[in-house]
């Protein structure tokens, strides 16, 4: 098994990384941080909960020179609450003199451009905003030597290629770029072929990383009776945290009123929230103050919380990719998790894609047993959890 310094990790970041108790690399990391510190172009296929943060931040502050006041590292991700994730892991790990700065929209402009005039090394931005600030020239990128993409396929699909183009365009063509994706799309890899420099090309399965430690079952259902259905299994099972995925916005907001009409500790996060709302929602439910968020899966991308011991699929994903992000919500650091997917007669074709796509065939109750109660309600509840400093939970 190879260690951080057989990957050429210098020792101080060593250092840090075993505070965290982060001891052993993942398999991405193996295979990407000794590319990137070569200074190589690399193309990544990794899903969330892979490691694949530290891949590139590892050689990324490895190479920061604080000794010169420019912007030297871009990472580019389609979210905020992604954005500020990835700065909050850069902030963990840097150099003190190393500065670091999120560049997302929601915030006011001129605040952000007063801290780009200070020493800032390493830029951590949403594609518009960061357009913003280049055609104020409040910030440039003249002298940028590492690019990161993350999230690329989301990125594409958000309608962001131009964007991505445009900031691309006011970066030196010398630049080391390196893209990360949890699916190699033709758009991926159109963007591959004109952005990256002669890419290598890493792909680590996210099956043995996410679903190891996730018990997956799929509850026969109909669309009139979901919501039914979902509530009988959040009161007898009273997850610790969990996340709710629904397809749209629309049918997010209106499932959060319902379960919050029924008494339930719940948020929700999706596009039409203004920054500083879905920041506080993700604070109250890092620090357990609500047990359910009812999320879209664009709002939830890179969500990495502590405890979520429950994740519910209340509109099945349309593929295996976007089922396995979802799902690997839960059961992280060697933690157990359950997954529950609502299928109607009418998904049964989404839930062949799944199945097909990781590989097994997931286990079905009907409503029937949940009814009758002939569920073996243990084996399908994950350990339970106490709350941070011995909070009560309201019933």
């Amino acid at each position: 098994m190879k260690t951080f310094s057989d990957l050429g990790i210098i020792e101080s970041l060593q250092i840090k990384l075993k505070k965290q108790g982060i001891a052993t690399p993942t398999p991405v990391q193996e295979q990407t941080i000794p590319l990137l510190i070569d200074g190589k172009d690399v193309m990544a296929k990794a899903q969330t909960g892979t490691g694949k943060t530290l891949a590139f931040l590892l050689p990324l502050l490895q190479k920061i020179d604080t000794n010169k006041p420019v912007v030297q590292g871009l990472i580019v991700t389609p979210t905020r609450e992604l954005a500020l994730q990835i700065t909050n892991e850069v902030e963990k790990l840097r150099p003190d003199d190393a500065g670091v700065l999120a560049v997302y929209g929601g915030q006011d402009v001129a605040k952000q451009a007063k801290k780009l005039d200070g020493q800032t090394h390493i830029v951590v931005a949403t594609p518009g905003r960061l357009l913003d600030h280049l055609r104020r020239d409040t910030i440039s990128l003249e002298q940028v030597e590492h690019v990161v993409l993350d999230e690329a396929d989301q990125m594409l699909e958000a309608g962001f290629l131009p964007d991505v183009a445009d900031i691309l365009s006011q970066t030196p063509p010398d630049r080391q770029t390196s893209a990360f994706s949890a699916t190699i799309s033709d758009q991926v890899k159109n963007l591959s072929n004109k952005y990256l420099k002669n890419p290598e090309k890493i792909s680590v399965k996210a099956e043995a990383v996410t679903l190891t430690e996730i018990k997956q079952l799929v509850y026969e259902t109909t669309d009139r009776a979901k919501q039914d259905t979902l509530i009988q299994i959040m009161n007898e099972h009273r997850p610790f945290l969990a996340v709710i995925f629904c397809r749209t916005k629309r049918r997010a907001m209106k499932l959060h009123g319902a379960l919050k009409s029924h008494g339930f500790e719940v948020d929700e996060l999706h596009g039409d929230l203004s920054q500083a709302k879905r920041e506080k929602v993700m604070q109250s439910f890092r620090d357990a103050k609500i047990q359910y968020l009812v999320a879209t899966d664009v709002a939830a991308r890179g969500l990495d919380v502590e405890g979520i011991t429950h994740v519910f699929n209340y509109d099945i994903p349309q593929d295996a990719e976007s089922y396995i992000h979802r799902i690997g919500r839960t059961g992280r650091a060697g933690g157990k998790g359950l997954a529950i997917t609502f299928a109607a007669p009418k998904d049964k074709q989404a839930l062949h894609v799944i199945e097909k796509g990781i590989g097994e065939k997931l286990n079905r109750r009907s409503l029937d047993k949940l009814a009758s109660g002939k569920r073996n309600r243990e084996e399908e509840r994950p350990p339970k959890r106490s709350k941070p400093g011995n909070r009560k939970r309201k019933r």
